[in-house]
């Protein structure tokens, strides 16, 4: 299976970055092709709603968006990863996002894999859930079949985040694929 692995977060060693090396090292060792996205430094802009693509063409802005939808549409499953900041994912990772609405049609039809991997300081479930609910509403939306979602409270660092369980899970889930 070919994984697009979309990151969102600025800091390029950071606790969600982290989980998503873990993921992506088993998804390799289960002969997976696996592609990573920096997201969070790519040069795109934010969805203008002009509606010139119509949810089903090019979009006017001729940004790193482009390269990333290249990607999306080749690929069989997308990972989103992202660390929580203020109760949902990253600005960076929420601008990809919104701009699926040029490509709104095509996603809706490919029958794509997904996955949720977030990292939050804090570890009460009230800050993840409404990162999960974002995600588990995006899924519905598009149809993409959710394979799994690492929720990982108490990893403000990446030394907290490797003294947790959320490694190994996030290990584990791409080894399950």
């Amino acid at each position: 299976m070919k994984i697009l692995v979309l990151e969102g977060s600025p800091h390029k060693k950071g606790s969600s970055n982290l989980l998503a090396d873990n993921f992506i090292k088993g998804a390799v060792e289960n002969g997976h092709e696996v592609q990573v996205y920096d997201a969070a430094h790519a040069k795109i802009g934010a969805c203008q709603g002009c509606n010139a693509c119509g949810m089903n063409g090019d979009c006017i802005q001729k940004d790193d968006m482009g390269k990333i939808k290249e990607l999306i549409l080749n690929t069989d499953m997308i990972v989103f990863v992202s660390p929580i900041y203020y109760f949902g994912i990253s600005a960076q990772l929420k601008t990809v996002i919104d701009r699926f609405y040029s490509f709104n049609s095509k996603l809706m039809n490919k029958g794509f894999k997904s996955a949720l991997i977030v990292a939050a300081w804090d570890n009460s479930e009230m800050v993840t859930a409404p990162a999960r609910d974002h995600y588990l509403a995006i899924c519905s939306y598009l149809g993409f079949e959710n394979k799994g979602m690492i929720l990982a409270g108490g990893c403000g660092t990446p030394q907290m985040t490797q003294n947790t369980k959320y490694p190994q899970a996030a290990y584990e889930l791409s080894k399950s694929l």
